[in-house]
């Protein structure tokens, strides 16, 4: 059975839903059978590799409230977090563009560490303030995976990967995303955001028994 999540790195919840999910994974009967694929989405494919903004104050902007009530929506998202064992420090975290840390999960996807890759990146984003756009950050991340450094590099040098990462995109576009997390099984089922565990043990449950 095969499973697409398409997420993004800068999205909060698909950080939570990622560990939703595989919490959900555990439960279920048939999670050695199971096949996960990582696609790329992009919830803001316009935003800067160096934004002079923090988070509150992007989110002030787009949702047009108070820097205070952004920081108050940040708390409550670091507290979804932290009672599914995460840590945010939202008030750190660098709001720039994924496209580049995209690519990385697709050059570790070729070394079968995508779901790895996720994981170093969600952390470097929203527990360590690194900015995931940053080429010598990327480059350390990835190395600590135990990725080649040239071949970061070289990656992050060149057009690769780019067309994967908006076709990934598209896709979903196509089978109706709302937003992400988005998850389909086998194409017949879609859960839709951060869906406590027993949700996905039971949407894998139902897909495995047609």
């Amino acid at each position: 059975m095969r499973v697409e999540i398409w997420s993004d790195i800068g999205c909060p919840f698909c950080y939570i839903g990622k560990q939703n999910f595989e919490a959900g994974v555990k439960e279920f009967a048939g999670k050695d059978d199971l096949e996960v694929v990582y696609k790329s989405f992009r919830l803001d494919p316009t935003a800067e590799k160096e934004p002079e903004g923090s988070m509150a104050e992007l989110l002030a902007k787009k949702y047009d409230k108070s820097v205070k009530e952004a920081e108050i929506m940040n708390s409550q998202v670091a507290d979804a977090a932290k009672a599914v064992g995460l840590e945010f420090n939202m008030d750190k975290v660098v709001p720039s563009n994924s496209m580049d840390a995209h690519r990385l999960v697709k050059l570790a996807e070729a070394e079968g560490k995508e779901s790895e890759a996720m994981n170093h990146l969600y952390k470097a984003y929203f527990t360590d303030g690194i900015n995931v756009a940053d080429t010598e950050s990327l480059v350390r991340i990835g190395t600590d995976m135990g990725l080649d450094a040239d071949k970061i590099r070289e990656m992050l040098a060149s057009d690769q990967y780019k067309e994967h990462v908006i076709t990934d995109q598209n896709e979903a576009n196509q089978l109706g995303a709302q937003g992400v997390p988005f998850f389909v099984i086998d194409r017949k089922y879609g859960v839709s955001g951060a869906q406590p565990p027993q949700a996905f043990k039971e949407a894998l449950t139902k897909a495995s028994e047609e």
